[in-house]
């Protein structure tokens, strides 16, 4: 299947590919990270397949004020409507640094009231411990900008 702005990106991306050859890869070192087992216990395919799984866009995002960790979001859904989603994530990103970010929510839990504001689903995130450490890493689920609020993942 070809994307809709292949022929723009196709120029550009020769452009690029040039730049980018000269680079080398930045490899990153996985050794000691530590990752906790999955779940022995399975879901069915039915309910997996209620969870509504969708790329949002970061209008706004702005610290919770008397909250430490939470990061109100203003997010664009596809849907005409802007939705707040409150997530704990304030000791591992700054507000600035994710606005016009694409990242992955789910869109269809019940709204959940924090700090007296309510949550209307919840981002997605990549946690992990590095070993013979306390410390945990967050990675929020960025995805390229390309893909438009709105879109479903499957």
């Amino acid at each position: 299947m070809k994307s809709l702005d292949s022929d723009k990106k196709a120029s550009k991306s020769s452009k690029a590919v040039s730049a980018e050859a000269d680079k080398p890869a930045e490899k990153i070192d996985f050794s000691n990270v530590k990752i906790e087992p999955l779940f022995e216990e399975e879901v069915d395919f039915d309910t997996f397949s209620k969870s509504d799984f969708r790329a949002v866009k970061v209008k706004e995002c702005a610290a919770v004020p008397k909250s430490k960790k939470l990061l109100q979001f203003t997010l664009d859904d596809g849907t005409g409507t802007d939705r707040t989603i409150l997530s704990g994530i304030h000791a591992y990103y700054e507000p600035e640094e994710l606005v016009g970010k694409t990242l992955i929510a789910i869109t269809n839990l019940p709204p959940r009231k924090m700090m007296g504001i309510d949550s209307c689903g919840m981002l997605l995130s990549a946690v992990n411990n590095l070993k013979d450490s306390e410390e945990e890493e967050l990675h929020l689920l960025m995805v390229d900008d390309h893909i438009p609020a709105g879109a479903k993942l499957y």
